[in-house]
């Protein structure tokens, strides 16, 4: 069997697969597999989350996660971590990261190859892929030779991070094989604005602060980061999975507070302080300064005790309901995943099989599959691997 693709649910299917006995080739256009496992989770990888489940994945169809996600759990991944010795944590949300490297999970992945006789070729580049005339199977052509194989796996991802080598290879063999496609667009990335913010979040780049992001019926409570460009952070990087272009989004920068009810108390509690002053103690100083400008600029040197209560009211409303609206995303430049793709009713969702095309699997980012930052991501990888591995 072949499967072209190195990365997590490619090299997870060649594990599977070859520890079942079958005769196993993994074919990268790289010249060394893992490189998104790489870079991913700022060097140490996010390998997977302690509360994987399926509401956490964006799909046409939300079912199609489940059996894949049942059969391949977080616990398991986790167990195989843990068989190759490998130091890792819980940073926040149940992320597990590698406490030294990523490095330390492909290490493992390709010890697991190599234990189950999985060959893997690099920098072979794929030109053609054909059913095959007389018998069963598929003639894939390469800059390395032509390969014949029965069952063929696509793993080749999304349109994500391109500079990694991604591209719509997925897409293109799903289109000439007749499967049909969910609109697809960059998710898990930083908005950008073109309007007056941008000269702020230009301003407050690098500053961070607990908030909660909402849009629509969806919202995130967790950092987000001012940038050069626009928003960040993973609070913005969760919600840009559910926003949709020419549509605000709300930033709550004091989560769990009634700020209303909390500027009438301090009138009451500390009636000689500074309004500044008691911002300070829950937000940044940066972000504070800047804020007093555009919001209670006239105000800004008259004690609390000296605000109208509408005036409080009017601010709180600001601090808790800041309506912002983005310009688009930084796109796929910078993206970690790609939202939509390959329509899984054309798939069986125990075996990620063709249903129209018997021996062709499809697996991965490149699926109608998205989850939530935080290690959901690998997690779908290594079951969507897993579940084809077994049948193939």
């Amino acid at each position: 069997m072949i499967i072209i693709g190195g990365g997590a649910a490619g090299l997870m299917c060649a594990i599977t697969a070859g520890q079942r006995g079958r005769r196993v080739l993994v074919i990268d256009h790289a010249n060394k597999v893992g490189k998104k496992i790489l870079m991913s989770g700022g060097g140490r990888c996010n390998f997977t989350n302690l509360y994987i489940e399926p509401d956490c994945y964006l799909s046409g169809n939300p079912h199609f996660c489940k059996s894949a996600l049942s059969r391949y759990t977080q616990w398991d991944f986790i167990a195989l971590v843990e068989k190759h010795g490998i130091a890792y944590h819980e940073k926040t949300q149940g992320q597990l990261f590698c406490d030294h490297s990523s490095k330390d999970i492909v290490t493992m992945l390709l010890a697991e190859c190599e234990q189950a006789g999985v060959q893997i070729r690099t920098e072979c580049r794929v030109k053609t892929i054909k059913p095959k005339e007389t018998t069963e199977g598929y003639r894939v052509a390469t800059n390395d030779g032509v390969f014949f194989t029965r069952s063929l796996v696509i793993a080749s991802g999304g349109l994500s991070i391109p500079t990694m080598g991604s591209s719509g290879f997925a897409y293109d063999i799903a289109e000439q094989f007749g499967l049909k496609f969910k609109p697809t667009t960059a998710a898990l990335v930083p908005f950008i604005f073109t309007d007056s913010f941008k000269d702020l979040s230009e301003s407050l780049s690098g500053v961070s602060v607990t908030a909660r992001v909402s849009t629509g019926q969806q919202s995130f409570t967790d950092s987000i980061l001012f940038t050069h460009r626009g928003l960040s952070g993973p609070a913005v990087l969760q919600l840009s999975s559910y926003w949709q272009p020419g549509t605000s989004i709300q930033i709550d920068l004091l989560p769990g507070m009634d700020t209303g009810q909390w500027l009438l108390d301090l009138k009451q509690s500390s009636p000689k302080v500074l309004l500044r002053t008691v911002l300070r103690q829950h937000l940044p100083k940066k972000l504070v300064n800047e804020l007093e400008p555009l919001w209670w600029q006239a105000r800004a040197d008259q004690v609390i005790a000296e605000w109208p209560d509408q005036a409080l009211q009017e601010l709180a409303e600001k601090l808790s309901n800041w309506q912002l609206k983005p310009a688009g995303t930084e796109g796929y430049r910078t993206a970690e995943v790609t939202l939509g793709g390959i329509d899984t009713d054309g798939l069986s969702s125990k075996t990620m099989e063709c249903k129209e095309q018997a021996g062709l699997y499809f697996i991965g980012e490149a699926l109608d599959v998205t989850g939530h930052l935080g290690g959901f991501n690998f997690q779908w990888a290594w079951a969507s691997g897993f579940v084809a591995g077994q049948v193939v």
